[in-house]
């Protein structure tokens, strides 16, 4: 079963601060490195490394050579990505000293794709395949009608949450991959309980991940409601933590995994992931994951 991402890729320019800029501030950093990230790229490595069969698409600038490269090093199939002559997308990262982080994006070639693109990679895959995709890049709604048209399950992790997905008709999401926060913008409501209500009750074939930061996360789909606590572990950087979770936990349910399974790997990868620093480099290979789940209970 092939895994289509179709998703961004920007360099990550991590600044190590004691605090986050306020308003008129200026303030000296700590350290800045420089890392390969984008949510699409960051998911497409998290899928492969959890052993799935994937295929990125998307677009790079003449500088984003090293975004192609990190995919094709985890396994990543890299014959679809476009390249422009624009500016590859990129982040300004925030990292305080308590390992959280906030981000400013610059789209660039993200937002290049157009319907024919669209049309030709969904064209690579068969029905039952599965596509996944967040909100970095342009044709979010074009992405889900063209998918489901064509058999695929849609995983839809709708961050950064704007007016773009308002449109989006959910009923044609398999999965729903969210936070609080994107929980909270799409529902009105504020309560875990309130958004998987919200949600089940709007859209009842919807299969819903709601991640919970400290407490967790919990998997609804109208029949089974399951919860997973996170796995406590030091943190250097929650960069790609959500990134690692989704990758980690769509492979394990295309590998016919229980959602109460796909959750506990899912959460686990991203323990691991939390503990190191950067996006792409903190993610974990699948012996990894087996390993820390054979030690935490």
């Amino acid at each position: 079963m092939k895994i289509l991402n179709i998703g961004s890729l920007n360099l990550d320019y991590v600044y190590t601060v004691p605090h986050f800029v306020a308003a008129g501030e200026t303030l000296a950093s700590t350290a800045r490195e420089v890392f390969c990230g984008g949510k699409g790229l960051n998911q497409s490595i998290a899928l492969a490394r959890a052993g799935g069969q994937v295929l990125h698409a998307g677009a790079i600038g003449p500088e984003g050579g090293a975004l192609e490269r990190a995919l094709t090093d985890a396994g990543v199939d890299t014959h679809l990505l476009l390249h422009r002559e624009i500016p590859t997308g990129h982040a300004m990262i925030q990292v305080n000293m308590t390992g959280n982080n906030c981000i400013l994006l610059y789209g660039g070639a993200n937002r290049s794709l157009d319907r024919d693109y669209i049309d030709r990679v969904i064209g690579e895959c068969e029905p039952g395949d599965i596509l996944v995709m967040q909100n970095e890049v342009n044709l979010p709604l074009y992405m889900v009608e063209r998918a489901y048209k064509a058999g695929m399950r849609v995983v839809l992790n709708p961050s950064p949450y704007n007016e773009e997905l308002a449109d989006i008709p959910f009923e044609k999401v398999a999965y729903l991959l969210l936070n609080e926060t994107e929980g909270r913008q799409i529902t009105d409501k504020s309560d875990p309980d309130a958004i998987l209500s919200a949600l089940r009750g709007s859209y009842p074939s919807l299969c819903v991940v709601l991640t919970l930061g400290e407490n967790g996360a919990i998997y609804d789909d109208g029949h089974i409601r399951t919860r997973q606590p996170i796995f406590s572990v030091p943190v250097a950087d929650t960069t790609a933590a959500g990134d690692t979770f989704t990758g980690y936990f769509v492979t394990a349910i295309a590998n016919g995994s229980s959602p109460a399974e796909a959750l506990r790997t899912a959460s686990a990868a991203s323990a691991i992931s939390v503990s190191r620093k950067g996006a792409s480099p903190s993610i974990p290979q699948k012996e990894e994951v087996a390993a820390f789940l054979a030690t935490h209970h």
